[in-house]
């Protein structure tokens, strides 16, 4: 399960991070702490590991639940806890304004939504900012942006990053979506435009086979996102997933923290994480941490974000898609650099709030080692 990673790739990573840090940049001390009270927004595994991190860093954390998480652990972790409504979540964690409510009452000064829930809700993120309320993520421009397939690969293709052959247009018809699929060529891929998780995905192996295929991703995509349209790709077949995670600041500072494969899956859901990728030459691990944040800059990107690739035989790689929050699988990325991106992600916050003037922060550390390889099972 654990095995030691390269000593020089420990070196290279350690000398990369510091000259993320100390280009033009220099560090802006501050005596306050600005955010002394967290609402995590989410329930669960995650909602308790973000608690963790706060405790470690002082800060009282502000736990919400429904009626069926009364006694559940995040419920009991937290400093304070309110209840915001029924099990069902439309009525409770899926509620905005319940969320944004309880943060006033509490005088939490930020909310974390973690994973699921509100995470990538642009709405979510515009309604804190309208409050004053920190929302810990992205930009709402950002989740816009990398929320719609179509309007990322875009947005990926013209700031030079890989993309896959395909039709991301307007025109959803049978006919023209079939016409694209015949110039892209069998067999291809058919994508909902806002999906995401592996639903609303079909593969198109023939000519036959593909308005089958199309009318059972349509109709996925209207259970799952309320939305059917749908892009087409090139299908790449044996296909690797890679993911990279990266991070940015709010002063154009970004940095990868190497990339996590997730070929093992079932039903495009992920099974196996491991980090770093197996099997990828060094030239090929850069060129994908590089294209990684070329997409984070491309949108503006500040946090903790992950970028996907879909990647073929030849170590090729495309880019799928951003998700625009701290994934599931983060602890994988954690185990190998030593890092805890969740502080990170409060770092950033109270750093940007705490610099005066001009002066320029950045939340990097000076000096990094890459910690043994990691292997985790979702």
């Amino acid at each position: 399960m654990a095995a030691p990673f390269n000593r020089c790739q420990n070196f290279r990573l350690s000398r990369w991070l510091e000259k993320v840090t100390l280009l033009g940049k220099r560090f802006a001390s501050s005596t306050s702490v600005p955010i002394n009270k967290l609402l995590i927004a989410n329930r669960g595994e995650i909602a308790c590991r973000i608690m963790r991190t706060a405790r470690k860093m002082g800060i009282q954390t502000v736990a919400v639940y429904s009626d069926a998480d009364r006694n559940s652990m995040h419920t009991a972790m937290a400093d304070e806890a309110y209840n915001i409504g029924p099990a069902a979540s439309q009525h409770s964690y899926l509620d905005a304004a319940k969320v944004l409510d309880v943060a006033k009452r509490s005088g939490a000064q930020a909310v974390h939504p973690g994973y699921g829930f509100l995470s990538e809700n642009t709405e979510f993120a515009e309604l804190c900012q309208k409050e004053g309320i920190i929302f810990i993520g992205p930009p709402p421009s950002a989740i816009r942006d990398m929320g719609i397939k179509s309007t990322s690969k875009a947005i990926m293709a013209a700031a030079g990053v890989p993309v896959v052959l395909g039709y991301h247009g307007g025109d959803q018809s049978d006919q023209t979506l079939l016409s694209e699929a015949k110039k892209v060529g069998f067999p291809v891929m058919i994508k909902a435009v806002r999906g995401g998780g592996g639903k609303g995905m079909r593969i198109a192996m023939t000519e036959s086979k593909f308005l089958e295929q199309l009318e059972s991703a349509r109709r996925e995509a209207l259970k799952s996102f309320a939305n059917q349209e749908m892009l087409i790709e090139k299908y790449i077949e044996m296909p690797r997933h890679v993911e990279v995670q990266v991070f940015g600041d709010q002063h154009g500072n970004y940095v990868y923290l190497f990339e996590r494969d997730c070929s093992v899956q079932r039903r495009h859901q992920k099974i196996i994480e491991e980090a770093p990728a197996p099997g990828i030459s060094e030239e090929v691990r850069r060129e994908l941490g590089e294209a990684a944040v070329k997409a984070a800059r491309a949108v503006d990107y500040v946090g903790a974000g992950t970028v996907e690739f879909i990647m073929d035989k030849h170590q090729k790689f495309f880019f799928m898609e951003m998700n625009t929050r701290l994934q599931v699988e983060h602890p994988v990325t954690e185990m190998i650099t030593g890092t805890d991106l969740v502080e990170w992600q409060i770092k950033k916050i109270q750093i940007t709030t705490s610099c005066p003037g001009r002066v320029i922060c950045t939340i990097f550390p000076l000096h990094y080692q890459i910690a043994p390889l990691g292997l985790k099972q979702e």
